[in-house]
């Protein structure tokens, strides 16, 4: 009988959080980042090939299972927790509108055009 591994609740909490936060899914985040990578580059036969960080970091989390994050697993998670907050509680004047803002929420994950 296989044993069900747990993980710390601070690292459930985290999850959960990186999870609202980040409210695209791992396709649109990919198409996203592809379109902001190297260009033509981008589109070579390595699918991490030019995808900027941190999203090529964000994507790969995606992908996993909670009981599979590593230690630089969870430190992304925490900053792409905070910086995703950091940038909503600094909401520019033009709000949505805001091209450059929401871009550096998309490169992160999060679409503010979503409500999710």
């Amino acid at each position: 009988m296989a044993r069900q591994q747990r993980v710390e609740p601070e690292v459930e909490e985290l999850w959960q959080d990186f999870h609202a936060r980040v409210n695209v899914t791992s396709e649109q985040l990919r198409s996203w980042l592809l379109t902001q990578g190297s260009g033509e580059q981008a589109f070579g036969a390595d699918p991490d090939l030019g995808l900027p960080e941190p999203g090529r970091r964000i994507l790969a989390i995606l992908g996993k299972r909670k009981v599979d994050l590593t230690g630089d697993d969870i430190q992304v998670m925490r900053e792409t927790v905070d910086e995703i907050q950091d940038l909503l509680d600094t909401r520019p004047d033009g709000g949505l509108t805001d091209e450059n803002w929401r871009r550096s929420l998309l490169d992160l994950g999060h679409d503010p055009l979503t409500a999710r």
